[in-house]
This record gives structure tokens, C-alpha cells and sequence, in this order.
């Protein structure tokens, strides 16, 4: 008994540290030593601690490469260009702004990563709305809803995605094609409530600035950053680990940014974000304590079995849930154990969920997080009852419609 509240404190301290950030910490400040306390108390055997740290290990090396090559394409003005074409395209009229931010942000988040949409792109759609003389809002809340909703299509799009990836079984291409349907539907969902919800600031005029400039478009960036995608499907068919091909891909663009001067050894470093990647491992090896000290039996009671449509539905239905209550990384770490003895279309549904469901509340998961932080940084009030609504308006539907979609895709592409 002592050992399950132990555990389930030091979860519960990691995730309101990494919400409130006290100090303006790193999340790492506040796991690594909650880590610590659970191995030490004798929650976590030695062994669990390995085998956690065997199984993350190259997750978090992926995740590395992939921030680094996110980090370089900014350097190289990708971002940039995207903004550059988003206004051009737009000609000053808000619906066809929200159009071009829907298409790039889910683009981008696909295949760069949500972090990469948080990020980059949230600040490159303020500078755009402003020099269009639009309100930012409908557009910068789809960079968050976004962030969340499209990262669904690639195992590389999300860290929940990598979390789960190797249990499903799946190459990477296989992945992809069973998660194109429900990532179209998703985003189709989100498309069709922001246009209706955000109908006054859409239909205001804007009276901004020229916005007719070519865009220069770094195509060096963009063909690299094609061909580490190419690179994911190929080392996942050959049984490489794709690790490798985001490794190669920030490697092409570092030793390209290196000799232009455009960078410094240390400020690629900084771009992988170690302290996030220690997080990362410490969360799951407190989650871990918490799944085996307890939280895994009740999981276990509510989860459903099978890949039937009804099974699948209660399945997203509980991550989403989860997801919501404790964060999407602890909800991916806990749920897919108990749902992959039940075949790679449970795990996906758990996907759906914990990709979709936090979209609900700002704490589902931690982009949502970085993406408010970002938001007060740009002088943008952030209306809680608001953000709720729009919530409750897209993440049922869309992770309805989606799930719907994945048993689709599972009976024309069976697994």
C-alpha cells in the first residue's frame, strides 16, 4: 500500500510540476528526482528500470534527431516560407488564411512533429495574421488543435506515436496507410466546427499590408527533410531502426549549417532538448511504478478486448479520457501494454485517443501546454471557458469519426 501512494504521489507531483513549471524549471527538474524516489523505495525493481530504459531508449534517440532536423529547417527559413506563402496565397481574407494554416500545420506536424507546429509554426501564423491585419485567433488556436489532432498519420508525427509504434507490429508505411483515414477525418471534423465557430472573426475585413512577395522556399531543407521521410519507410521495411534515418537527416542539414556558420556544435545540442529528453525517460519509469503497483489491474478492467468497432470506440473513449485526467505520455505508457495483446488496431484506437482527447482540457498534453506559454508570450489572452467549448465541439466528433475511420481502414487493409 505504501508503495502504490508513493508512486501515485510522485506521478501526481511530475505532472502538476510540468503544468505550472514552478520556477520556470525544466519538467526533468522535478521527474528525474521523482524517478529516483520510486526506485529507491523499492517500487520499481532494478530490472523494470532496465527494461524501461531498453524500450524508451531508442524512442528518445528518435526524438532527438527529429527536434534537432525540426530546429535546423528553421534555421534554413522554412518556417519562414511557410508564413511567406500563407499570407501570398490568403490575398488578405481570413477563411483562406485558416485554410492554408490547416493544410501546412498538418502537413508539418505529420512530418516534422507536433513540437515542430508548437513551436515554429504558432509563432510564424501570429506574424502572418498581423501583417494580413487578421485576428489570430482562429488560426493560432489551429495550430493547437492541430498539433494534437494531426499527428496521427506517422509513427514519427507525435512521441505518443513512437511510445506505441513497436507495439503495434507494423511497418512504418503500414502504419501510416491504416492512419490515413482517420487523420483526414479528424482533421475534416476540426475544419468544419473552427469555420462555423469562429464565423464573426473570419468574416471581419483586414486592411493589412502587401502580402503579394514571391515566397523563397529552401528547397535544400525540403528535400532533405523528404528524403528522412522516405528514409523512416525504408529503414522500417529493412529492420533498421528509423532512429537512424532522423539521425542521417539532421546530420545533412547540421554539417550544412555548420560550414555556412549558421549554427555552433552547442546550439545544435540545445535543440535536442535534453532536458525534455530526461523527462521523457524519467515519466516512464514513474508511470511504470504506477501501472505495475496498481493503476494497470484497474486499466485493465475497463479497457475493452477486440478490435470490433464497439471495442474500438471504448478503447479511444477510455484513452481519450485518460488522457485528459493524467497527460497523454503517461495515458500511452499505461494503456498500450494492456490493449497490445489485442492486436495493432487496439493500440491505434488508443492513438486516437490520446492524440485527439486532449484537445479537451490545456492539460492533455504537454504541446498544449508549450502552446498557451507561447501564446502569453505573443501578448495573446488565452479565454479558458473558450478553449473549452471549441473542445467540446471538435473531440468527440472527431475522435468518433475517426475510430470510425480506423475500423474502415482495418477491414480494407487487415493486419
Amino acid at each position: 500500500m505504501l508503495v502504490e501512494s508513493l508512486s501515485v504521489a510522485a506521478l501526481a507531483v511530475v505532472l502538476v510540476c510540468a503544468v505550472v513549471r514552478p520556477f520556470r524549471w525544466p519538467e526533468a527538474a522535478f521527474a528525474v528526482p521523482a524517478a529516483g524516489v520510486v526506485i529507491l523505495s523499492g517500487a520499481i525493481p532494478l530490472d523494470a528500470v532496465r527494461d524501461e530504459a531498453a524500450r524508451l531508449g531508442p524512442v528518445i534517440g528518435f526524438l532527438a534527431g527529429v527536434l534537432v532536423l525540426a530546429k535546423l529547417c528553421a534555421d534554413e527559413g522554412l518556417f519562414h516560407a511557410c508564413g511567406t506563402w500563407m499570407a501570398r496565397w490568403a490575398r488578405r481574407r481570413p477563411r483562406r488564411l485558416l485554410t492554408a494554416v490547416f493544410g501546412l500545420a498538418s502537413v508539418i506536424t505529420a512530418a516534422l512533429s507536433l513540437d515542430a507546429t508548437v513551436v515554429l509554426l504558432t509563432p510564424v501564423v501570429f506574424a502572418t495574421a498581423a501583417r494580413m491585419g487578421a485576428p489570430p485567433k482562429p488560426h493560432v488556436y489551429a495550430s493547437a488543435h492541430l498539433s494534437n489532432t494531426a499527428s496521427l498519420l506517422l509513427p514519427v508525427s507525435n512521441l505518443t506515436n513512437l511510445l506505441a509504434f513497436t507495439a503495434t507490429g507494423l511497418s512504418f508505411t503500414r502504419f501510416a496507410l491504416l492512419m490515413t483515414l482517420p487523420w483526414l477525418a479528424a482533421i475534416a471534423v476540426e475544419y468544419a466546427v473552427f469555420r462555423r465557430f469562429f464565423a464573426a472573426e473570419l468574416d471581419e475585413p483586414v486592411d493589412g499590408g502587401d502580402t503579394a512577395e514571391p515566397p523563397e522556399m529552401p528547397l535544400f531543407a525540403l528535400v532533405t527533410v523528404v528524403a528522412t521521410l522516405a528514409g523512416f519507410a525504408v529503414a522500417s521495411a529493412v529492420g533498421v531502426d528509423p532512429a537512424w534515418a532522423a539521425a542521417a537527416g539532421a546530420l545533412v542539414l547540421g554539417v550544412r549549417a555548420l560550414v555556412r556558420g549558421r549554427t555552433t556544435p552547442v546550439a545544435i545540442l540545445r535543440s535536442a532538448s535534453l532536458p525534455f529528453l530526461a523527462f521523457v525517460l524519467a515519466l516512464g519509469v514513474v508511470v511504470r511504478a504506477v501501472v505495475d503497483n496498481g493503476l494497470g489491474d484497474a486499466l485493465g478492467h475497463v479497457l475493452p478486448d477486440g478490435a470490433s468497432l464497439p471495442a474500438l470506440l471504448g478503447t479511444a473513449a477510455v484513452a481519450g479520457l485518460l488522457a485528459n485526467l493524467i497527460n497523454n505520455l503517461p495515458a500511452v505508457l499505461a494503456l498500450v501494454p494492456l490493449a497490445a495483446p489485442s492486436g495493432p488496431g487496439a493500440v491505434l484506437a488508443v492513438l486516437i485517443g490520446v492524440n485527439i482527447g486532449p484537445n479537451l482540457t490545456y492539460a492533455g498534453s504537454l504541446a498544449t501546454l508549450l502552446w498557451r506559454r507561447i501564446a502569453h508570450q505573443h501578448e495573446h489572452d488565452v479565454d479558458l471557458g473558450e478553449f473549452t467549448r471549441l473542445g467540446l465541439l471538435t473531440t468527440p466528433a472527431a475522435l468518433t469519426l475517426s475510430t470510425l475511420a480506423l475500423w474502415v481502414s482495418l477491414r480494407l487493409l487487415p493486419v
